[in-house]
């Protein structure tokens, strides 16, 4: 668009400005709005309700828990499909593209049917008092299934990018496989994975239709943040999902910042 006139630039930069506005941050002012629209005291009492304190922190404890998990297996998925040729291969690089295309309500749906009380891996997992389904378990299995994808597709691109040169190199000077990742293989790809795990939590802390299958929606117990904002609309209490919703907006906000700052960090140029 270097040709173009000052006139048809404004324009372009007008219309996005004006597509972005209506998209995210005309919802944004209008939930800002209600969610104080009772005062700052009415916000505070809806957010401090020991229902929603309950249901932000179980969002919390499962986005932690599946950063690790997904954190710690997405780095081995990871190096496996990007330094080793196998048969399946191309497969399994197909499966980790499988919860994009998969409704999350499906992907929760399928969890049941193997981990339900009476199903095959519940009874299992039953038999040592392990309850997976209507429980936090089954909340964080659903959440990282959701969100697998986000650290491989991340890593893998880097690492097929990087080669084996500087691994090959600390392997002749005498260091092991263990001593290579983490001085040779981890800091080359700590930023992309930092992104990846960013991205994980976002998603992690929005994630709806999965776990509203396999948790139950049990007030004090399985009810997540999203699943509090879900009853309290079905409950008439606009106010108190209002409230709620506006502390998850400022995480992701948040995680977006984040996001920004690490992505600047990775290609090595200010984000802000």
């Amino acid at each position: 668009m270097g040709g173009d006139s000052p006139l048809i630039r404004f324009f372009v930069a007008a219309f996005i400005y004006l597509w972005f506005g209506i998209l995210l941050l005309a919802p944004m002012g209008a939930l800002l709005v209600e969610a104080f629209t009772g005062g700052v005291a009415a916000f505070l009492r809806e957010v401090m309700r020991p229902e929603a304190v309950h249901a932000l922190w179980v969002s919390i404890e499962i986005t932690l828990a599946v950063v690790l998990i997904n954190g710690c297996f997405g780095v081995l998925i990871s190096i496996v499909l990007a330094r080793h040729r196998f048969p399946g291969r191309s497969l399994v690089n197909s499966l980790v593209d499988l919860p994009f295309a998969v409704s999350p309500v499906v992907a929760g749906l399928m969890l049941v049917l193997l981990y339900g009380p009476n199903r095959l891996f519940g009874a299992f997992f039953g038999l040592w008092g392990i309850k997976v389904i209507f429980a936090i378990p089954g909340m964080i299995l659903a959440t990282v299934f959701v969100t697998l994808p986000f650290v491989v597709r991340e890593l893998v691109p880097l690492l097929e990018a990087l080669g084996t040169r500087q691994e090959e190199a600390a392997y002749t000077l005498g260091a092991g496989s263990w001593q290579t990742f983490w001085q040779v293989t981890l800091p080359s790809i700590r930023w992309s994975l930092a992104y990846g795990v960013v991205m994980t939590a976002a998603r992690s802390l929005g994630e709806f239709g999965a776990v509203i299958v396999v948790s139950g929606n049990l007030i004090s117990e399985t009810q997540s943040a999203t699943l509090y904002i879900y009853q309290a609309a079905a409950d008439f209490n606009l106010r108190g999902a209002y409230s709620v919703a506006l502390v998850l907006s400022f995480l992701a906000v948040a995680l977006v910042g984040l996001l920004e700052w690490v992505k600047g960090r990775r290609e090595g140029k200010p984000s802000f």
